[in-house]
């Protein structure tokens, strides 16, 4: 099986591995706080953004071609960093143990990531060219 070791190394992989690591500390952080109703979203949002590094590191991107991935990534960063601002907001609006507002603070963190990561990836996608690799890729 091949990998991709160049895309940790891109902008991309910087922001997915930074994605990762924001939406595990706010869950940590909403676990620790007991009886969190944070705790199931930003589990959700791990799982999906670990799939998708995991998807691009393999190369499963190039072998499954029936979905356009950079788009599926791009619905993804959006509708995460709604969600995930959201559920920020709200954290941050009570006054909760100090699990909640931590995981709050990092929740606001990983929004900001996924919103950078939603515009650089839409800025490259193109709807009037052929999908290629190369035009994702620049």
């Amino acid at each position: 099986m091949e990998y991709d070791v160049a895309f940790l190394r891109s902008v991309r992989g910087l922001l997915k591995v930074g994605e990762l690591v924001t939406s595990f500390v706010a869950f940590v952080c909403f676990a620790t706080a007991a009886g969190s109703p944070y705790i199931a979203a930003s589990f959700m949002e791990l799982l999906i953004t670990a799939a998708l590094l995991i998807l691009y590191i393999l190369k499963l991107n190039k072998k499954f071609t029936f979905f356009f991935w950079p788009l599926i990534d791009v619905f993804n960063s959006i509708f995460a960093a709604i969600f995930m601002f959201i559920i920020s907001t709200i954290a941050l609006s009570h006054h909760s143990p100090k699990g909640i507002l931590g995981g709050g603070i990092v929740g606001l963190m990983a929004t900001g990531l996924w919103c950078v990561d939603a515009f650089l990836l839409f800025r490259k996608i193109t709807f009037n060219q052929a999908r290629t690799t190369s035009t994702l890729e620049k």
